[in-house]
């Protein structure tokens, strides 16, 4: 399984970048608390962008490069992919 970069919207408005192999599986540990402490006191949370990568070194650049990015920015990101919960 390839790995990806993935922002996730927070309950409070906020914005949360990370990386994984299975993004169903950590959308839901996120949802369950046992993610991140960031995204702990932040539940529910939803995925708005998915960004597949071939490797884990390569989605770490890209996660690295979307937490500089400014709010607006990360918004248009997930504003110009539509993702299907199919």
């Amino acid at each position: 399984m390839s790995w990806g970069c993935y922002l996730l919207e927070c309950a409070d408005g906020t914005l949360y970048t990370g990386i994984t192999n299975d993004p169903e599986r950590r959308v839901a540990s996120h949802n369950q608390g046992t993610a991140s402490k960031y995204t702990r006191s932040r539940l529910p949370v939803r995925l708005v962008y998915w960004e597949p990568h071939p490797d884990r070194a390569a989605a770490s650049r890209r996660e690295a490069e979307i937490k500089k990015l400014k709010r607006t920015a990360k918004l248009k990101l997930a504003a110009d992919l539509v993702i299907s919960s199919a």
